[in-house]
């Protein structure tokens, strides 16, 4: 591939669904030495695969006679986790002013995908030259970390002996928070809702993204106003008060803070005016609201097995006809759905042995009809190395086995809910499981698949279904509960929707990645979701 070089930064490459930002953090090991009366002076470039050719990021600044640079500027980048970004490390020993690359020397390089630096954290590799042979013994060092400020604030507050603003009855209070504004200007950034009838209001608890509500600056003035309630828009002011969040934290449930509600245009006019009642700080409490990325950089690993469908619909594999028939360029819908999902979720494994099971066939030596073998017929070891060991499987397995039915997914769910479910007994964020169904039709079983996917709602496990073909999948769109919840047929509700169901035909004149985004888009929200409702943080997270 060539060097596409833009003298500026490129913008955010990739599509609407953004996880977050991640920081990159460069380190340099034994480099090249390229000078003759001194030590190198390398730089890093950072290059992003766009259509099939390196696009230049992003360049550090310049380590003036040093092999072991640590590199102060970092690399900023917008993470997709449903898409393979490639990333290119290459190091240049600066010998003249020229922003044009081939004016320096090359130090080596190091290319991989961004998930692989998020799931390992941080990655020490060899840096190789242009020909795949060692930089010498040069090495890099690549250290990622999430850009966000993950911490909420949730507030408890109550309000005693408000001024009375109403001529018939007490007042209607509500408060409003502010921060101070880039302008100057007071901005709004919370108002609670209205208790009407009382001048002793207990408002419900709220939680705001501290960086809302005070940039995330512990310290900052925050002003807080309390208002009369009027239909008609005009609320009266019943009085303010300045804080920061620091000193809301001194509110303890044992003991609540009390901050004087002070309106400045009586106390002017009053001398005896002490306030316009209490605002009372009933907790206050930060935590952290972990993101996708927090758990994968945890160490959270995503474990994929992949479910075949064999069943007699699909036609005889030796003809064309057949969804099974692996064409003259090597591929079917069946193995485009493998290498679309596996080569994105492969990064999240470390050791990369994937079980792929079949179902819906009659296999050797008796021709007894199974609902769940291993397509490598090893069943101690049903683990391929790789999507690549996978469609080897897959390729090898077709001429041995007959295709029969009928179509059962329960026994495949319940075989991975077995797994996800010892998962659970480690009660750490440790491991998600994720199955790929691939299959042509109508599903056989479909009460005992409602019940396999309602008990596995309760798992850390999310069931992706591709279907291939031309069938009538109605009865995948009922599996993925994106309108409605998903009942058992006993009418236990799905704990969360766990189906992402993607029909093939919808992606076949599409680039092969748009298939991935699709059926991972809810992915990284399911993992959240189902940790968090464990209450698991990320394992080596670090307190609010």
């Amino acid at each position: 591939m060539a060097y596409t070089v833009t003298p500026t930064p490129a913008g955010p490459v990739g599509s609407q669904y953004c996880v977050c930002k991640v920081e990159l953090s460069i380190c340099g090991q034994n480099l090249l030495d390229r000078d003759v009366t001194s030590k190198s002076d390398p730089f890093c470039v950072l290059f992003m695969e766009v259509n099939g050719k390196w696009v230049e990021l992003d360049r550090t600044e310049t380590a003036v006679n040093n092999l072991n640079p640590a590199f102060a500027k970092k690399f900023i980048i917008d993470y997709h986790f449903e898409e393979v970004q490639k990333l290119k490390f290459a190091l240049f020993d600066q010998d003249k002013s020229s922003t044009q690359l081939y004016e320096h020397d090359f130090l080596g390089e190091f290319s991989c995908t961004l998930g692989t630096i998020v799931s390992s954290k941080k990655i020490t590799r060899a840096l190789l030259l242009g020909n795949g042979k060692p930089a010498g013994k040069g090495m890099i060092t690549i250290a990622a970390q999430e850009l966000s400020d993950n911490r909420v604030i949730t507030l408890s507050m109550a309000g005693r002996k408000l001024d009375k603003k109403d001529l018939f009855g007490k007042s209607d209070p509500f408060l409003e928070f502010y921060k101070p504004g880039d302008d100057g200007k007071w901005m709004l950034v919370h108002r609670t809702e209205v208790i009407k009838y009382t001048l002793d209001p207990v408002w419900k608890p709220f939680t705001v993204p501290l960086v809302s509500l005070c940039d995330g600056d512990m310290e900052k003035l925050i002003k807080v106003v309390c208002y009369d309630y009027d239909s008609d828009g005009g609320h009266d002011f019943i009085g303010e008060f300045q804080t920061s969040v620091a000193r809301l934290c001194e509110a303890q449930d044992a003991s609540p803070l009390e901050l004087e509600c002070i309106n400045p245009k009586k106390q002017k006019k009053k001398k005896n005016y002490k306030n316009s009642g209490i605002i009372i700080v009933k907790s206050c409490k930060i935590t952290r609201d972990f993101s996708f990325l927090d758990y994968i950089l945890g160490g959270c690993q995503l474990m994929f097995t992949v479910g075949i469908d064999f069943t007699a619909s699909n036609g005889n594999p030796q003809e064309p006809s057949s969804l099974h028939y692996i064409n003259p360029l090597g591929t079917n819908e069946y193995l485009s759905a493998i290498w679309a999902v596996g080569q994105i979720i492969q990064d999240y494994d470390s050791d990369k042995m994937f079980p792929a099971l079949g179902f819906g066939a009659q296999l050797p030596p008796d021709w007894k009809v199974s609902h769940e073998f291993a397509i490598n017929f090893n069943p101690r070891n049903p683990f391929c190395s790789g999507v690549e060991g996978i469609v080897q499987a897959y390729s090898a397995c077709l001429p041995h086995i007959r295709f029969y039915g009928p179509t059962n997914f329960s026994p495949i769910i319940n075989h991975v809910a077995r797994f996800a479910a010892q998962a659970t007994q480690q009660e750490t964020a440790s491991q998600y499981f994720i199955l790929l169904i691939i299959t042509d039709g109508v599903i056989s079983d479909m009460d005992e698949t409602r019940h396999a996917v309602v008990q596995a709602s309760k798992l850390p496990m999310s069931i992706i279904i591709v279907g291939v073909g031309n069938a009538d999948f109605a009865a995948m769109e009922f599996l993925d509960g994106d309108s409605r919840v998903l009942h058992s047929h006993t009418g236990e509700e799905a704990v969360r929707d766990i189906v992402q169901f993607v029909p093939f035909r919808n992606f076949r004149n599409v680039p092969k990645e748009t298939l991935a985004k699709a059926v991972l888009a809810e992915l990284p929200q399911q993992v959240v979701q189902y940790f968090k409702h464990q209450n698991l943080p990320p394992i080596n997270s670090e307190p609010a």
